[in-house]
């Protein structure tokens, strides 16, 4: 299985700069690089040089507008050309997005195209942000916000320059799951993004209060619309663009049906305000074997079945990036379903 990395971040954050100095770490020798770029004439890529076993290939125009055609394309004519000994066979794409790019339908592609199913996967979502900027610039355009909710790990770029303390804290309020790593004048050390999407990563995080059991008897869609009335909170309300990250953390087993019925739900009702989803399952019916759940807005990856528990904490862990989703609505929502499976079984 092919891994590939996807590098975003808004205009000017270094991306290019950082991808430069990474394609000359031994660790990310033999990789492909697609570069995006907005317009009709390519630069970056005149300013990347890459190994003899590396190679690059330039894409203009906006992979968010015509991302399925054109990004699958290139991916197909990239494999095709390893596969016939035309460039030495890489073990690794990164995808430099536009500047402008919202990287999630990039990512959706990744997780749904059956054509590539099987070669390749996707590793990482690496996000760069300019702490001389960066704060300004969170506050002005929407999709940086967006480029850095859906980040599996942030990269601090030009901290030589400005004070880190202020960009940080905002990071943090905006992903509080993905380490942040400071690049010094573009360097970093490759083996940051070691397993940088591993789904059994799932770090504790505080809970508010546990949302209480609701009535068995009481019919599904009946209990979701209770919980929306009780939030007293619109889910496309769209005029508050605030993200909030946060933990739901359930110390019992929870049934398999439920879980499967809970990522329909909050599929079907939050869209595109369901920004990331992640996290490690205890499934009541194979205690023993955890099941791994990983999702971006509508797009959900099948569940994986790890071997055996990572480590002695058993507890059910979904971490979740919104946008103006409650987490009373997410706990009340999951408790709910757990309780009408339970009666049924």
């Amino acid at each position: 299985m092919i891994g590939v990395l996807v590098l975003t971040g808004f205009l000017g954050s270094g991306k290019t700069t950082l991808l430069r100095h990474l394609l000359r770490q031994p660790e990310f020798s033999r990789t492909a690089v697609i570069i995006n770029e907005f317009g009709e004439v390519g630069l970056d890529h005149e300013l990347v040089e890459a190994s003899t076993d590396s190679f690059v290939q330039l894409q203009t125009g906006c992979l968010c507008c015509k991302v399925r055609s054109d990004l699958m394309e290139t991916l197909a004519d990239m494999l095709w050309r390893r596969d016939c000994g035309e460039v030495t066979p890489f073990t690794r794409v990164v995808i430099e997005t536009s500047g402008l790019a919202d990287p999630a339908p990039i990512l959706h592609t990744l997780m749904t195209d059956a054509g590539m199913a099987g070669r390749l996967a996707l590793s990482s979502v690496v996000t760069t942000v300019d702490a001389v900027t960066g704060v300004r610039t969170l506050a002005r355009e929407q999709v940086s916000v967006k480029q850095v909710a859906l980040a599996d790990h942030l990269i601090l770029t030009k901290s030589d320059l400005a004070d880190t303390a202020g960009v940080i804290e905002r990071l943090a309020a905006l992903n509080a799951t993905a380490p942040v790593a400071l690049a010094h004048h573009g360097k970093i050390d490759a083996r940051t993004f070691d397993g940088a999407f591993d789904p059994t990563r799932i770090p504790d995080a505080p809970t508010g209060p546990r949302g209480a059991e609701l009535d068995a008897g009481i019919r599904f869609h009946q209990h979701l619309a209770a919980l929306m009335r009780a939030t007293g909170e619109h889910l496309h309300s769209g005029h508050d663009p605030d993200i909030q990250a946060y933990a739901i953390v359930r110390d019992e087993p929870i049934h398999a049906v439920a879980v499967t019925l809970f990522l329909e739900t909050i599929a079907e009702h939050c869209g595109a305000d369901l920004l990331r989803l992640k996290g490690i399952i205890n499934i009541m019916e194979s205690p023993d074997r955890p099941a791994v759940i990983h999702g971006v807005q509508h797009v959900f990856h099948p569940p994986a079945w790890l071997a055996r528990w990572p480590s002695d904490d058993r507890r059910s862990r979904i971490m979740l990036i919104t946008r103006r989703v409650p987490r009373r609505w997410v706990e009340l929502l999951l408790a709910a379903l757990d309780a009408e499976v339970a009666m049924i079984s």
